[in-house]
């Protein structure tokens, strides 16, 4: 299935690029995410600590675990903090 792929703040700066558009077969973020960081060090290094991530799905913060069914969009970004 094809999504678009949004990265936000420092996973952005990491990956070098805003977003992309790919052809996965991965049921949930986590296994998108394993698949990206086959992609380059780049990915490699953005998605090396999950820990340190939130993903959304379709724009709803989900878990890492949640099934991607027929979503489109998948964003990843850092926690956020308050001020």
């Amino acid at each position: 299935m094809k999504r678009e792929l949004v990265y936000f703040a420092w996973v952005r700066e990491r990956i070098g690029h805003p977003r992309d558009i790919i052809e996965s077969d991965a049921q949930t973020p986590a296994e998108l995410v394993a698949e990206l960081r086959n992609l380059s060090d780049h990915y490699a290094a953005a998605f090396a600590d999950l820990a340190a991530l939130r993903v959304a799905i379709d724009q709803e913060l989900a878990d890492f675990d949640t099934p991607l069914g027929h979503s489109r969009e998948v964003a990843f970004f850092p926690p956020m903090t308050g001020g």
